[in-house]
């Protein structure tokens, strides 16, 4: 996950002021703001704070638990379909722990596009929502690094530790020294 926060924020789309692609940011926090980015991937972010205030935070990663015949396909299909060819199935196989291992393989993998924008990821009957971890499933350890790929925002924006990874883990998103 990389925070992306308020119209201060040189690296987050809020930095336009509102606009038709960034108005979700400034909607109700738990709601997906999904854009295109180089017309090529869609990225999943999750808007975080009250009405009027834009934040959100993109999902850059996920462990795939389950499913993954159905990701591999989706994938396949969303490469297919932006090089308007029929899928193939000879493609580099990725290992089950990278099929989503980065913000437009978390999009591939799940189907999502930029029509999910506005979906309620808190409403327990949504087909795209956020669950809580078990009980007694112990808390991650996660490290905090700075966000990757916004150079152009310049300092202090790159500095700031707002990308949170599970440390060490395999499906973390970037290089390998970040995770």
């Amino acid at each position: 996950m990389e925070a992306y926060i308020g119209t201060d924020d040189r690296a987050s789309h809020a930095r336009f002021g509102r606009t038709d692609r960034n108005r979700p940011m400034y909607g109700p926090p738990g709601h997906a703001y999904v854009y295109l980015v180089y017309g090529m991937y869609d990225c999943l972010n999750i808007v975080t704070e009250p009405v009027d205030h834009p934040a959100a935070v993109l999902v850059r990663a996920t462990e795939p638990l389950e499913g993954l015949d159905v990701m591999r396909a989706s994938r396949s299909a969303l490469r297919a379909a932006r090089r308007k060819t029929a899928p193939r199935t000879a493609l580099r196989t990725p290992p089950d722990h990278r099929l989503a291992s980065g913000p437009g393989l978390v999009a591939a993998a799940f189907g999502i596009d930029v029509t999910w924008t506005g979906v309620d990821l808190c409403d327990p009957a949504s087909p795209l929502r956020l669950e809580e971890a078990p009980d007694d499933e112990p808390p991650p350890a996660v490290r905090a690094t700075p966000r990757i790929g916004i150079a152009y925002a310049g300092t202090p924006w790159t500095e700031h530790a707002w990308r949170f990874v599970i440390t060490g883990h395999p499906s973390a998103s970037g290089p390998a020294s970040l995770r």
